[in-house]
């Protein structure tokens, strides 16, 4: 996972910002997909 949506998701989670925390985790599935679903 990339520092910088570390980074955003902690922060998210320290503000619980559902929102936040919903978008970057579909970021992330995202993003992972296009790098071929390695972790």
């Amino acid at each position: 996972m990339p520092q910088w949506l570390k980074r955003q998701l902690l922060k998210a989670f320290q503000t619980k910002n559902r929102r936040q925390i919903l978008l970057l985790n579909d970021c992330w599935f995202l993003y992972n997909e296009k790098q071929g679903g390695q972790s």
